[in-house]
């Protein structure tokens, strides 16, 4: 076995334990390998080893890989800073983008989206933590953006996505991500049709699958440091 499927394996097996452990469904916890900085060989050698979604951050970089690998039925994830100028080539390539801070980026993507493909899935992402140096929207605004995006007929509102703030205490860990599952029940309990919980990563991904993570966005521990 090459040394990424093994990456895999592992971290797919450790997915099922922290699932069985909270008494999750480990069918409804979605690994997104994240790709960024890595080359196109590594995402094949991935997808050669069943890995079908693919999360970049940078706009250029999936376009490009996209086209290099047209080939493969890749499902692209853009998981980074979105700006309005750089929203259509993402609305004609992503299938999923989490990182909806605002109205104006949301109006873009669906105006951009073409008709003949299904509708773009969608996360606002929240800034769980009050940092200034992140994206995301405040837990007030939320429930008024969610039901704008609502209203756009090409995009597909699926749920939240947060990076909190970086913590070595793994209940401080839960904490955090406690308040996004919070925030998502709560717009549920208003009638938004929402599945998709997109958080946890290499180092707190436990603590994301015990509060209710569907998407956790791993990336060193399949790839290994970037350059």
């Amino acid at each position: 076995m090459t040394k990424i499927r093994d990456k895999l394996l592992t971290i797919g097996a450790n997915i099922k334990q922290f699932a069985q452990k909270y008494q999750r469904n480990p069918e409804e916890i979605q690994l997104l390998a994240v790709s960024k900085h890595h080359p196109q060989s590594m995402i094949r050698e991935a997808f050669a080893a069943g890995q079908t979604a693919f999360g970049e951050n940078y706009v250029q970089e999936l376009l490009n890989k996209a086209e290099a690998l047209n080939d493969l039925p890749i499902e692209w994830h853009f998981i980074g800073p979105l700006q309005s100028n750089k929203t259509k080539k993402i609305a004609q390539t992503a299938s999923w983008v989490h990182t909806i801070d605002r109205l104006k980026i949301a109006k873009r993507l669906n105006k951009q989206r073409p008709p003949e493909l299904p509708p773009l899935s969608v996360c606002i992402q929240l800034n769980i933590s009050g940092e200034q140096s992140k994206s995301g929207i405040m837990l007030n605004e939320l429930a008024t953006l969610a039901q704008e995006i609502n209203q756009l007929k090409q995009l597909k509102l699926r749920g939240l996505m947060a990076i909190p703030a970086p913590e070595s205490d793994f209940h401080k860990q839960r904490q955090a991500f406690a308040k996004i599952y919070q925030a998502q029940q709560d717009l549920i309990k208003q009638g938004f049709d929402l599945d998709t919980l997109s958080m946890g990563m290499s180092n707190d991904m436990e603590a994301a699958i015990a509060e209710g993570a569907t998407i956790v966005r791993i990336g060193t521990a399949i790839f290994g440091k970037r350059d």
